[in-house]
């Protein structure tokens, strides 16, 4: 059953503070989370520098407030905290949370002054050095409740930064399951995009690594591991590396100059920037997530999943909570995808050639239980009913202990 603010009068307002809205799973979950809190009876409005996402927050029926909280400059975040406290006091705000940690410290200092809950989500790793970076992290366990998008993430903060375990909440992320839905995707899209990523209907086997293009996301372990496939005699694929280099235009070059020999430039392709990512999964066979480090949670393999795309991922972070791989279902007949050794080229190849070499009904029943997978446990609806039961139960102590009313701003 949907939660409802109906029990909370006057209607709860909601801020969310994140440094952009470009693309990416925090940024994404932020209109994901407005969206729930407008259908709930909330206002939803998120103060950030703006991007890419920002129409569609609009559109959702969120509001939108220009702010620099992207900003590590210390007199800016000081700053920030004074424009907070007045945003905060002129909406009539109930419960601020953040969700990346420059933000967050000024609207920690924000929700303190006017005696408001304070929700983080850590979306990212949790570091553990140098002692610094530690104490500078740490504010993403200073809310009244942590929200943590995996059980890995939130054994990590509960050994590095011990908070009390009571205020810790394990939320993994959801994915629209009904945009990333295989059915739903008209052949038209995914047409339009091998016409412009020049992909051939041919019956070769196409790999999807989607991921912004850096060292972390593991795009030259996959083009490593396709040499060794070639090496190994293997043909009849292609891997296409989906994403935007973010400014980290010097791995791209690394990336462009392996991808400068013949044999590997007629196998892979970087193709950049996708605005349809679900006709993206959709014309694929396949999708990789070989993060070199362990992912907080890995939002490429539940997306893939839901897609009904079998996935190889990293066996290690988050990923290891979100695909069924055969050491945890029982058997490949039970599987929804393969997990190989991190920063592995090797094993990575030696999986891509497993996906090759499976029939393909084999491979469609696997993604078959990757859909379930994804909707019985990862979907949007669930991640936001469990992000607002919290809201809910801290705005109502909030307001219980302030006497039954809001304070007036």
């Amino acid at each position: 059953m949907p939660i409802s603010f109906e029990n909370l009068s006057p209607r709860p307002a909601i801020l969310q503070v994140i440094p952009s809205l470009n693309i990416g799973g925090a940024e994404r979950t932020t209109i994901d989370m407005a969206r729930a809190i407008v259908a709930a009876g909330g206002r939803a409005i998120v103060a950030s520098s703006g991007g890419r996402l920002l129409e569609e927050l609009l559109a959702v029926g969120g509001e939108h407030v220009d702010m620099d909280v992207h900003s590590k400059n210390p007199i800016i975040m000081a700053l920030n905290v004074e424009r907070l406290t007045r945003l905060a006091a002129r909406e009539k705000i109930d419960l601020i949370h953040a969700r990346s940690r420059a933000p967050a410290w000024s609207a920690l200092a924000a929700a303190h002054r006017l005696s408001l809950p304070f929700v983080t989500t850590y979306h990212s790793k949790v570091h553990e050095a140098p002692r610094l970076k530690v104490f500078y992290n740490s504010v993403m366990t200073r809310g009244d409740a942590v929200i943590a998008n995996s059980s890995y993430t939130a054994e990590r903060i509960a050994r590095i930064h011990a908070p009390d375990p009571a205020r810790v909440f394990v939320v993994p992320r959801g994915v629209d399951t009904d945009y990333l839905n295989a059915a739903a995707v008209a052949p038209e899209r995914v047409a339009a995009l091998r016409m412009r990523w020049n992909v051939l209907d041919d019956g070769r086997t196409v790999f999807l690594l989607p991921a912004r293009i850096s060292r972390w996301k593991g795009q030259k372990l996959a083009v490593q591991a396709v040499a060794d496939l070639l090496s190994s005699g293997a043909r009849g694929f292609r891997l296409l590396l989906v994403g935007d280099a973010q400014g980290r235009n010097a791995f791209v070059r690394e990336v462009q100059e392996m991808l400068r020999e013949p044999e590997l430039a007629n196998h892979v392709s970087l193709v950049g920037h996708c605005d349809d990512m679900a006709a993206a999964y959709a014309l694929s066979d396949v999708v990789l997530a070989p993060s070199i480090e362990a992912e907080p949670f890995g939002r490429v393999a539940v997306e893939a999943q839901s897609m009904r795309r079998p996935v190889i991922v990293s066996d290690a972070g988050g990923q290891r909570e979100t695909v069924l791989t055969p050491e945890i279902a029982g058997g490949m007949e039970n599987a929804t995808g393969l997990a190989v050794e991190p920063n592995d080229a090797k094993a990575l190849a030696a999986a891509m050639k497993t996906m090759l070499e499976l029939a393909p009904e084999a491979r469609r029943a696997m993604g078959e239980r990757g859909r379930a997978n994804a909707l019985a446990h990862y979907s949007v609806g669930a991640m936001t009913g469990a992000t607002l039961d919290v809201y809910s139960r801290l705005i109502a102590r909030n307001r219980e202990k302030r006497g039954g009313t809001k304070r007036s701003g």
